[in-house]
């Protein structure tokens, strides 16, 4: 049976976030969320390829005394596949939050799906990362206690959407994924490339513009690595979402649209 909305409230209302980074996948999917206005409820991927999907310009953030990002610039278009490289503490994370509305820059513009998101309230941030933005982690975090399917329910149920409504959108992804007759296990149950798959469908629940992962194949052996690359591409042709993929995985990041290397905060120059 389906997870009905008082027990995902009590699980929600009995939840302790830390502020720590890592605390981030969970809390992303517990942020209030807005009802979208779509023919079928739910918002769609930008058509056109003629503006940037996401476009920063002289992004800097600092830590502190630590400045970690030192003046990027950088336009991705709708549909690209496109993956951000680089050594450890080069910033690759911390750009990635940034586009991802979790952390705002210390200077510079950014702007997603057209709006210029800097001079937004944390409610209409909220109401727009929701909308527009879907995250993909090295670990799943998906809910222990709940089954597949339910996990990939929780942003939709979040949204206010009708039962009927988010259960067949759910279905129709775990069909995709190759997962419908694993909806009602739980992630113990589960291998570790289908729980990744799991959370890449719960990152689609609500259809979001652009796709963003942070090293999503880390966990996973090569076989499962290669799975969940082809996925990517497949999402990409069929459902038209645009991925930003920070990644150590040099063979995925060679078969992305384009390479993104940081070095020491800055975007390097093409070899």
């Amino acid at each position: 049976m389906a997870l009905k909305p008082p027990r995902l409230n009590e699980i929600i209302y009995n939840l302790d976030f830390p502020t720590a980074t890592n605390s981030l996948p969970l809390l992303i999917y517990f942020i209030p969320m807005a009802t979208l206005t779509t023919e079928n409820g739910f918002s769609h991927p930008a058509e056109s390829t003629a503006n940037p999907m996401i476009s920063l310009h002289n992004i800097h953030k600092s830590f502190g005394s630590l400045e970690v990002l030192k003046g990027i610039d950088l336009d991705i278009f709708p549909r690209e596949v496109i993956s951000i490289v680089g050594a450890s503490g080069a910033g690759k994370t911390t750009l990635l939050q940034i586009m991802g509305t979790l952390y705002k820059p210390d200077q510079g513009n950014i702007c997603i799906a057209g709006q210029d998101i800097g001079g937004l309230s944390q409610s209409k941030l909220a109401k727009f990362r929701c909308e527009h933005l879907g995250f993909v982690f090295q670990f799943h975090q998906l809910l222990p206690e709940f089954s597949a399917l339910e996990n990939i329910l929780i942003p939709g149920m979040i949204a206010g959407r009708k039962n009927d409504e988010i259960r067949k959108r759910a279905m129709e992804l775990l069909d995709f994924m190759g997962l419908s007759g694993r909806a009602e296990h739980k992630p113990a149950q589960l291998s570790g490339g289908e729980k990744q798959r799991v959370a890449v469908a719960r990152a689609l629940m609500n259809n979001p513009n652009v796709i963003l992962a942070d090293e999503p194949s880390g966990s996973l052996d090569l076989h499962n690595k290669e799975e969940l690359h082809r996925l990517f591409f497949q999402l990409r042709d069929e459902l038209g979402q645009t991925f930003v993929i920070v990644t150590h995985d040099e063979t995925l990041a060679q078969l992305t649209d384009r390479n993104i290397r940081l070095v020491d905060g800055r975007i390097a120059e093409p070899e």
